[in-house]
């Protein structure tokens, strides 16, 4: 059994194996290219605008939104920016009810005290949301100065929203981007709220973030080298022990019956 690993196994796989495992990291390294590539040519070209905001973050993956403060500070208040600077994400534990305001001062959205998300269909922040350029016509029954008409749409304290305040409105670059290699702030952004009665903000920043594909890149390489050493190893060890076996078995061995040979599968 050692002599046909030797003959038919480690030799001849690990010829064929290393090879195939180098071209795969060719590939990897084409198709990572080809990726920065595409994603540099998407800086200079109109992107193709989707029905949801959420899958048109695409067309802005070079723009990062920070948040730097929310006012007042509650315990059980929390709100993140989700995909880089397409949407937020509020949480409700305060106990309290939380009202989020849109681009004319109408009541938008809240959160109930006991974890009810409620929009307010009669606000036109319902219907510019809905596009990642608020390229929509906005119904007659919305108006910021309609009493507002509250819609449940989750229980779980949390809601999640488009908000254009937060990206920047256009597929253009902003002029103050003179170079795209450095990383430049666009400008600051609010988004008012209240707690209960109490007035306050979500106060951040939009910055322009150039993508470096270089480091991840690079860790593809590595691991593939890493995989690629390791079982060239793994086979160079087995081919080693096999040729031992057959040194120490030699030819001088007494033949064994083919009836009594051990099968060594």
């Amino acid at each position: 059994m050692s002599g046909q690993c030797l003959r038919y196994g480690s030799g001849p796989m690990l010829r064929r194996l290393v090879p195939a495992l180098l071209s795969a990291t060719c590939l990897v390294m084409a198709a990572s290219a080809g990726t920065a590539g595409a994603a540099s040519a998407a800086t200079s070209t109109t992107p193709t605008e989707a029905a949801n905001p959420i899958n048109d973050q695409g067309s802005s993956y070079q723009y990062r939104s920070n948040i730097t403060a929310i006012t007042p500070s509650v315990p059980g208040l929390s709100i993140e920016v989700l995909e880089f600077a397409d949407r937020l994400l509020l949480r409700n534990h305060t106990g309290k009810t939380v009202t989020i305001y849109g681009y004319e001062g109408e009541p938008y959205a809240r959160v109930l005290a006991n974890g009810t998300a409620e929009q307010n269909v009669r606000a036109p922040a319902t219907y510019l949301n809905r596009n990642f350029y608020a390229d929509v016509v906005v119904p007659p029954i919305a108006s910021s100065s309609a009493p507002p008409k509250w819609e449940v749409v989750d229980r779980t304290g949390e809601f999640e929203w488009h908000d254009h305040r937060i990206h920047w409105m256009s597929p253009v670059p902003p002029a103050r981007v003179k170079n795209k290699s450095e990383r430049t702030l666009i400008f600051n952004w609010q988004v008012p709220i209240t707690v209960a009665s109490t007035k306050g903000a979500i106060d951040g920043q939009l910055f322009w973030t150039p993508e470096s594909s270089k480091a991840p890149l690079a860790v593809i390489i590595v691991g593939v080298v890493i995989v690629v050493a390791g079982l060239a190893f793994v086979l160079f060890v087995r081919r080693r022990r096999a040729r031992g076996a057959l040194a120490v078995g030699g030819a001088g061995d007494a033949p064994v019956p083919r009836g009594s040979r051990e099968e060594a599968w």
